[in-house]
């Protein structure tokens, strides 16, 4: 039988060429097939939260009684205990 001789030229293009497809394959732009929500689906509430220092929210609020979510944040904050703060919320409504 007779043997196949291969040059070094010739697996070293081979080997290029290996590698020039590889690049290609990792350069080539990926296609999602999640469905985006449109912002018309989305609906979002503001509420006010107040949170502890370690970003843990303690208690809700609706949007229209910023003062009383200001007053429990005071309150929780007194005493010597860890200071807690006011801040907006948005959330999803769920359809139903």
């Amino acid at each position: 039988m007779a043997r196949k001789v291969v040059s070094r030229k010739a697996k070293a293009t081979e080997a290029e060429a290996a590698e020039k497809l590889a690049a290609a394959k990792r350069n080539k732009k990926k296609t999602s097939k999640r469905k985006a929500k449109s912002a018309a689906d989305m609906r979002m509430r503001l509420y006010w939260g107040v949170f502890n220092q370690s970003l843990k929210r303690v208690a809700v609020f609706e949007f229209d009684q910023e003062k009383e979510a200001r007053v429990r944040a005071d309150e929780l904050s007194k005493g010597g205990k860890s200071p807690h703060f006011v801040q907006k919320v948005k959330e999803e409504i769920k359809p139903e």
